[in-house]
């Protein structure tokens, strides 16, 4: 495990009594059973567990795309029971960003535009937009590719737009569903090192649901999850 991160005072997104379940016709599937986790800015912490231990239902509550039955959820100190549909999109629009498996990318804009595009979002003036997306097109090493269209680009590039996009208007929180699983395994060391250093450059906290054993040593702490419930923390 990494061993350089020092714990800041209060999380970025804290769970306390998380409770969920899902209906599959006649049955009734409990999906989170009470589970606690605490995540602070910098840092990057794992779920693991095998398919069906709660990993997507973490992300998705984190990610406010869905709420739980029970238990409190706080984003940056702030409850997340009762929010509105209007408050929830705003806060996803302004303080968390998402990294997915497949990438995302819109295939008809360009690499610029794709990273541009949260920024346009939430309003941003054009003049910092331009100056942001180079910054950050620069720190992720596509500059030069700024305006080829994502199928221009190789896997490992393409998930390198998606962290750019992700980090771009400097979320609060950064949700990672299996980053690295469609990358071979030198493409992989350098995704999740530019993970690692943008999340410490712009105080990004990393929520990351993996399978992938490459991805544990390069997060600060990993916890299994089996049926729902938390099994270990290391």
């Amino acid at each position: 495990m990494a061993t350089s991160y020092t714990t800041p005072a209060s999380p970025v997104l804290r769970l306390r009594g998380v409770h969920k379940t899902y209906r599959l016709g006649e049955h009734v599937v409990p999906a989170l059973q009470g589970v606690d986790l605490d995540l602070y800015a910098g840092e990057m912490l794992a779920l693991t567990g095998p398919s069906g231990s709660g990993k997507s239902t973490i992300l998705n509550l984190a990610g406010l795309i869905d709420q739980a039955d029970a238990g409190r959820i706080e984003l940056r100190q702030r409850p997340m029971a009762g929010l509105s549909e209007t408050d929830a999109t705003l806060l996803r629009r302004d303080a968390i960003g998402f990294v997915f498996q497949s990438f995302n990318l819109v295939p008809v804009m360009t690499v610029a535009e794709n990273v541009d595009y949260p920024l346009m979002l939430n309003g941003t003036p054009a003049g910092e937009r331009h100056d942001r997306v180079n910054a950050m097109l620069a720190a992720v090493g596509l500059l030069e590719h700024a305006q080829h269209r994502p199928d221009a680009l190789s896997g490992g590039q393409r998930q390198r737009v998606a962290i750019a996009r992700a980090l771009v208007k400097r979320p609060t929180l950064v949700i990672a569903d299996e980053p690295t699983a469609s990358l071979d395994s030198h493409t992989a060391d350098q995704v999740l090192d530019l993970m690692r250093e943008q999340g410490h450059a712009h105080g990004a906290a990393f929520l990351i649901a993996t399978h992938d054993a490459r991805l544990l040593g390069r997060c600060d702490r990993a916890i299994e999850l089996l049926d729902g419930q938390i099994r270990s923390t290391t």
